[in-house]
């Protein structure tokens, strides 16, 4: 083959070479560039003042990034933490060491404070106008803060900071470190890094072979070939912390030991940073899975002071209800979730699993322990507080995903064995799981948005097909002989405009009842940007009730209300209305007697009448005329 004499030769052997060829020399070149980087670090490196950017949407990064600036300080290395909100990119040039902590939120994206910065840096390095050695005089090292939970978006953001930087020129002085929350070490994988760079930067981390010691965190090869790895490899559905990592126990107190692992190599769902949040939450902590917790409403029907919206709506007493789960991870990161967000999530179970039997003796010894330590609280009756010892219901909704534990049929056996009725609530991601669910004394399913736009909105959820998944647990309830619920929380400015698409739901599901209920505000945090302007007023729930009764045409009607709850029930009538009077309430006794029995029964067969208080319209607004109403003197300050 003669090579024309107008082609330079160097040009023509790269044309000869293959893809793979090039991709190789590539490849050893930038292994060599970040040798040579570690090799030969800047002399003048620990004498310059550096910048720590956090790119943080719930405040990880940012305490993180803190918690790093403190270390350097300790170390004599000067630097400074910087929102990128509040800094210009056009300055990066400049700069001559950068340390990026960067957290990856929805849909792989930067949080919004990091989005003008991440772009800035994307746009560079695809611009050939900008050339590839723009931040030639920067040297850099990324940390990654990630849940393996959203599977391919892993630590996205982290990734992407690093090829950009490498891409424009920039001395990668450390791998990029991911930490993965799921594991709930973040702090300890975070430390190490520290360590290791510390030593770096002050050129005292360099093992015999320019390489830095250790490598807990991602290699270069292990990066390049990430994308082939994760189409082969299952995702790892396990706990996301996201929100409270950063914020837990530090690496030396006993709540950050080891993360168990059972001996056939499953994890157990409770790591110790999870543990020590919610314990300091209230809960009690069952196994490895499960958890129980004392509510408001079981505290104040102890004391006569009335019960909760199922007191009036089912006739349940709110001084015998256990609050349960029997697993605390979800598969939602919903907006308005009251826990903060401080449990797991996960899209399957894989953990270690506990036994049925086991978790239901332990929520009743601790549910008792709790409901022992109210005697001598003021106000407290001793006949309720004896009824208190022997719970009558439990309300499978205190947090997470009930149905997500594999043996959740065998647990709802065993108390209702034991004459304990159940409520469960599903946030409707697992239609499978609620086809072969066993009879429930009620039902529910969380509807929170009723458009595909305004679910991955309110609810973000895990699943891509979260969608879908929603739809089919809709219909799976249709095969429920038991009594079914939608419950429907309403949020301002999200949720609570969307009537006619809500009634589209009625049909596929056609549920026995839809509870309708006003989000409860729960102080501000950094996982929920909802305010005290996002809660409705109980005349708006009421108004949105009404219109959704109408638009049924009469097969639905506004049936109980709750007024301190902020809550109605609809109710369908060619079920549960007998010649003008409401049968909302339950016949507990007669629900066991049929589970009992074998035989199969429907919602009819265990009604009951509902009193004439909890009636919508009644005077008593739902509230117990047997309790004693109490409210709090609230004595403002006077100027």
């Amino acid at each position: 083959m003669t090579l024309s004499s107008s082609i330079p030769a160097r040009y023509a052997l790269l044309a000869l070479l293959s893809a793979s060829t090039i991709y190789c020399i590539w490849k050893s070149r930038r292994f060599r560039q970040l040798k040579l980087s570690l090799q030969n670090p800047n002399p003048n490196l620990a004498n310059t003042k550096g910048k720590i950017f956090f790119i943080s949407q719930t405040g990880t990064s940012k305490a993180l990034a803190n918690r790093l600036l403190d270390l350097l300080k300790l170390n004599g290395l000067d630097f400074d933490v910087i929102n990128p909100k509040d800094y210009e990119p056009e300055d990066l040039p400049k700069e001559t060491i950068v340390l990026i902590i960067a957290s990856t939120w929805e849909n792989g994206k930067p949080p919004s404070d990091g989005g003008f910065l991440a772009n800035w840096v994307a746009e560079s390095a695809e611009d050939f106008r900008v050339g590839s050695l723009i931040l030639s005089g920067c040297k850099f090292a990324v940390f990654g803060v990630g849940s393996r939970s959203y599977g391919e978006n892993f630590n996205a953001v982290g990734r992407d900071f690093s090829q950009r930087f490498r891409a424009l020129g920039a001395s990668e002085i450390l791998p990029l470190c991911e930490g993965d929350v799921d594991e709930g070490d973040l702090d300890d994988v975070f430390y190490v890094w520290n360590q290791k760079l510390i030593g770096v930067l002050k050129g005292e981390n360099l093992n015999e072979n320019g390489g830095v010691n250790g490598d807990e965190c991602v290699s270069e090869s292990e990066y390049e070939d990430y994308s082939d790895e994760e189409e082969e490899e299952e995702e790892s559905d396990i706990v996301d912390l996201e929100d409270i990592a950063g914020k837990g126990p530090s690496r030396n107190s006993k709540a950050a030991a080891t993360v168990k692992v059972a001996a056939n190599g499953e994890k157990e769902m409770v790591t110790p940073v999870i543990r020590a949040s919610l314990q300091k939450q209230g809960y009690k902590i069952i196994g490895s899975h499960s958890g129980v917790k004392i509510c408001r409403w079981t505290k104040s029907q102890l004391r006569g002071r009335g019960g909760c919206y199922k007191h009036a709506f089912y006739g349940i007493e709110s001084h015998r209800c256990m609050e349960a789960t029997p697993s605390l991870a979800c598969a939602n990161k919903c907006v308005f979730c009251w826990r903060h967000h401080t449990n797991p999530v996960g899209k399957s179970w894989r953990w270690k699993m506990d036994d049925p039997l086991d978790i239901v003796n332990g929520a009743l010894e601790q549910h008792t322990k709790m409901i022992k330590q109210m005697k001598g609280v003021p106000g407290v009756k001793s006949e309720c507080l004896a009824e208190g010892l022997l719970p009558r219901h439990c309300a499978l909704s205190l947090v997470g995903e009930p149905i997500m534990y594999p043996e959740i049929n065998t647990l709802v056996d065993e108390l209702h064995r034991r004459r304990i009725s159940t409520f469960l609530v599903t946030n409707a991601q697992f239609p499978e799981k609620i086809r072969s669910l066993k009879p429930i004394t009620q039902l529910y399913v969380s509807v929170d948005a009723a458009s595909k736009e305004s679910m991955k909105a309110v609810d973000r959820p895990l699943f891509g097909d979260f969608w879908e998944r929603f739809l089919d647990s809709l219909k799976a309830l249709i095969e429920k002989e038991q009594r079914t619920v939608y419950r429907l929380t309403l949020v301002k400015g999200w949720n609570a405009e969307e009537i006619d698409a809500y009634y589209d739901l009625f049909a596929i599901g056609k549920p026995d009842f839809v509870e309708i209920k006003g989000v409860t505000y729960c102080g501000s945090s950094a996982t929920s940007k909802l305010t005290m302007e996002n809660v409705p007023w109980h005349a708006d729930v009421k108004a949105f009730s009404e219109a959704l009764a109408l638009k049924s045409g009469g097969l639905y009607e506004v049936a109980c209300e709750h007024v301190h709850s902020c809550c109605v029930l609809l109710a369908r009538t060619d079920k549960f209305k007998v010649d003008g009077q409401w049968f909302t309430w339950i016949d507990y006794e007669k629900f066991h007697d049929l589970v009992a029995s074998g035989k199969p029964f429907n919602s009819k067969d265990y009604m009951a009448a509902t009193p004439t208080w909890a009636v919508y319209g009644a005077e008593e607004g739902g509230f117990d005329p047997d309790q004693a109403r109490f409210k709090k003197e609230r004595r403002h300050k006077t100027k």
